[in-house]
């Protein structure tokens, strides 16, 4: 059989909860922001030269006005493969045109920014060197406001990198890495030491990771990142805001460690597969709030390991969708602090699995909707008069004997847990407890 691609698996998703009366919306109308999967908002545009610009015939035309420091503020680049490696030391905008090509030599990176206010815009750039000692880039820049837009950049081994780049941003921008396998890849998008930077209506795909590392303030919106590694690991990066980004295929969704004041809101992360596969996962990690999120065909769909490490820096789930997972929720030494309010639980595998014959006891769980709820609400205010528990006998059995977790999803598994269900002295312990359920999924927007 055909393995069902992330659409498919999605798209069932959704079908499933419709099945189950569930009141699955269409996302409404996009605004103008909102940038179309593939649009025009991404890669080269067919757009005039800026007023005034000097247009560069040739390379070497090229880079003579580049290192001239007297020379012109507006370069414009024709339809044309430009060759050779670039180094950018003043500010200056580079404008081409759908067609502009800057094609490196194959020994490093093709654009070197080592200067601020630089513009490099509405060209394609490939063709990098393929040493990861040095990080060879498409686009490598140093220094404040260096703005990357409507560009492609493709045949190379890290894509854009921004390394100690203040209030840098990356825009309609599509990046897609070597054919080889994720651990051989260089980043796509990398953002260090890069405070108050931007990434927005980008595709990467097929690249190790996107990375933001030891920034503060950074925002990813309107990403997509497909058929890579990590689709964005987020490390020291605190007060940065991941919206309304998609995240499909790839072996982890978006994984966050020792960062704090995040939010996370309206993305979707689906078929993350695999034994690593998670969509959302967290270590060591604070005051973080997840909303309106989708979570859909993950081996695990929400992971957290030490998070939060205080009960003073709380970690809220609210309004999101955790559907189709092997396991909805997974905890690592993570209980207290923890806060599920609001959430729609469909379908998965597993509602939920603690390391080291743990508990989610301690996690607060209050009005959320399961699939697996078969309690009653006789006042009819759309709350369950008896709570919603996880009480399984497999999660005992495969903690104590771990190639059982072979069997997970089988009728024998099932089994068990029916028999625990129906027979409560079986089951050794309570796993979850939501005191206030809801017996009719929340409204929550596909985004």
């Amino acid at each position: 059989m055909k393995p069902r691609s992330w659409r498919a698996v999605f798209g069932a998703a959704a079908l499933g909860c419709a099945l189950e009366g569930g009141p699955v919306r269409a996302a409404p109308e996009p605004s103008a922001a909102a940038p179309a999967e593939g649009g025009a908002d991404v890669g080269p545009r067919d757009v005039a030269p800026p007023a005034g610009a000097v247009v560069a015939r040739t390379f070497d035309e090229l880079r003579a006005l580049v290192e001239d420091p007297g020379g012109p503020k507006a370069i414009a680049l024709t339809a044309q493969v430009y060759r050779g490696d670039l180094v950018i030391k003043r500010p200056l905008s580079l404008t081409g045109r759908r067609g502009a090509v800057l094609e490196g030599t194959g020994g490093g990176t093709v654009v070197t920014v080592k200067a601020s206010d630089v513009l490099v815009s509405d060209v394609l750039i490939r063709r990098s060197g393929h040493r990861n000692t040095t990080e060879d880039a498409g686009l490598k820049a140093t220094g404040e406001r260096v703005r990357l837009a409507h560009a492609r950049v493709e045949d190379t081994l890290f894509g854009v990198s921004f390394e100690e780049c203040k209030g840098c941003a990356v825009e309609g921008v599509s990046v897609r890495g070597f054919d080889e396998e994720a651990e051989l890849r260089g980043d796509g998008i990398k953002l260090w030491e890069s405070h108050h930077s931007t990434v927005r209506h980008a595709e990467v795909e097929r690249v190790r990771d996107v990375v933001v590392w030891y920034t503060r303030h950074a925002t990813l919106e309107d990403v997509v990142v497909r058929g890579s590694r990590y689709g964005t690991h987020l490390m020291y990066a605190h007060d940065a805001t991941v919206r309304r980004s998609r995240f499909e295929a790839n072996v982890v969704g978006i994984f966050v460690m020792y960062s704090g004041r995040m939010l996370l809101e309206q993305n979707v992360v689906a078929g993350a597969r695999g034994a690593a596969g998670m969509g959302l996962g967290f270590k060591d990690s604070d005051a973080i709030t997840a909303r309106g999120n989708w979570m859909v065909a993950n081996t695990s769909g929400v992971y957290l390991d030490n998070t939060p490490r205080t009960t003073a820096e709380p970690v809220a789930f609210v309004g999101n969708v955790i559907a189709l997972n092997d396991v909805g929720l997974r905890l690592h030494s993570a209980e207290r602090g923890l806060r599920f309010h609001g959430n729609d639980l469909r379908q998965n595998a597993l509602v939920v699995e603690a390391d080291g014959g743990g508990s989610a006891l301690a996690v607060e769980f209050r009005g959320n909707h399961f699939s697996e709820y078969e309690g009653y609400d006789l006042n009819g205010d759309g709350v369950g008069d008896v709570p919603f528990e996880v009480k399984a006998l497999s999660s005992d059995l495969t903690e104590s004997r771990p190639t059982l977790k072979f069997f997970q999803g089988t009728a024998a598994i099932g089994l068990l847990d029916a028999v625990a269900h129906a027979v409560p002295l079986l089951s050794a312990r309570k796993l979850l407890v939501d005191p206030a359920p809801l017996v009719r999924p929340p409204d929550i927007h596909a985004p």
